[in-house]
C-alpha cells in the first residue's frame, strides 16, 4: 500500500546560519513550525525528518522525536542518498520533498502538488513552478524515480540538490510543472540568512495564531500592506547554494 510521505530535510549545518532549522520563532523551533504546517497538509500520510547521522545533528533527531515525527538519519552530504534512506525506511511512494529552512511552506499548494502527481498516471515528478516566492517549494517524487536517480546520479549537484538528475532528463522522466497563480518571484521566504529569519519573524509576529494555519495569500497581502518588510531580505541571491553545486561539478569535470 502506497504512502504519500512529507520528507524534511533538516542539519544544523549553515554557512550562513549555523543552527536555523532550531533558531525560535514564534516560540518554538522553526522546524517544528515547519511540521506543524505540513500536518495542516489533507493528502499527506506520514512526516519524516532526514537528518544526519552527525553528532552535530543530534538535536535535530531529537526534536523529531519531540514531534512524533519519523526520523531518518543518513549522510550529511549526499542529501540524494539520504532522502533515498528515508524513503525506503519508511515505505513513501511518492515522496514529498520539503527543506526545514521553508516555515512558510503552504499546506493547500502541498495538497495541490501531490493531487496532480496522483491524478496523472506513471507521473515520476511533479512540483511547483513560476514565478513563486524562494521558499514555497515543494516537489513530489516517484519513489522509482528517487531510487534511480540514487543508483546513478554522480554529479555534486545531482547529489546534493535531489532531484536535477530527474528533472534534466525529460526523455526518462516524466515531470509535471504546476504553475504558480500570480507572479511573486521577487519575494524570498526561506531562511539561509540572518535578514531571512529577521522577515520570517516579522511575519509570524503579524500572522501567527496558535491552533490556525495561515496561508501564502496571507503572507502575500501582509506584504502588500506593508512594503517595508520585503526590504529586510531584499538583494541576496537567489538558489546560491545551487549555483555553488554546478560550479563544483564545472570543477569535478575539468579534473576527469
Amino acid at each position: 500500500m502506497s504512502r504519500t510521505i512529507a520528507v524534511i530535510q533538516a542539519r544544523m549545518g549553515s554557512t550562513r546560519l549555523p543552527g536555523k532549522v532550531l533558531a525560535d520563532l514564534a516560540g518554538a523551533p522553526l522546524l517544528a513550525r515547519m511540521v506543524e504546517r505540513v500536518r495542516a497538509a489533507r493528502t499527506i500520510d506520514a512526516i519524516v525528518i532526514a537528518t544526519s547521522d552527525q553528532p552535530d545533528d543530534a538535536p535535530v533527531r531529537a526534536l523529531a522525536e519531540e514531534l512524533g515525527t519519523g526520523c531518518f538519519a543518513g549522510s550529511a552530504i549526499d542529501v540524494l542518498a539520504r532522502m533515498a534512506g528515508a524513503a525506503r525506511t519508511f515505505g513513501a511512494d511518492p515522496v514529498v520533498r520539503l527543506t526545514a529552512d521553508c516555515p512558510l511552506v503552504d499546506p493547500s499548494l502541498i495538497d495541490r502538488c501531490v493531487t496532480t502527481f496522483l491524478g496523472t498516471p506513471s507521473c515520476d515528478h511533479a512540483g511547483l513552478a513560476g514565478a513563486f516566492p524562494d521558499g514555497l517549494d515543494t516537489e513530489v517524487i516517484a519513489a522509482r524515480a528517487l531510487f534511480h536517480a540514487d543508483a546513478a546520479a554522480e554529479l555534486p549537484s545531482e547529489r546534493e540538490h535531489v532531484t536535477p538528475y530527474i528533472l534534466n532528463r525529460p526523455d526518462a522522466f516524466a515531470c509535471l510543472r504546476i504553475p504558480f497563480p500570480v507572479p511573486l518571484g521577487d519575494l524570498r521566504w526561506t531562511v539561509d540568512e540572518p535578514r531571512d529569519l529577521e522577515l520570517v519573524r516579522e511575519i509570524y509576529r503579524r500572522l501567527y495564531r496558535p491552533g490556525e494555519i495561515f496561508g501564502w495569500l496571507d503572507v502575500a497581502a501582509l506584504l502588500a500592506r506593508e512594503p517595508e518588510l520585503v526590504q529586510l531580505n531584499r538583494g541576496i541571491e537567489r538558489n546560491a547554494g545551487f549555483r555553488r553545486s554546478l560550479e563544483q561539478d564545472a570543477a569535478q569535470g575539468a579534473t576527469r
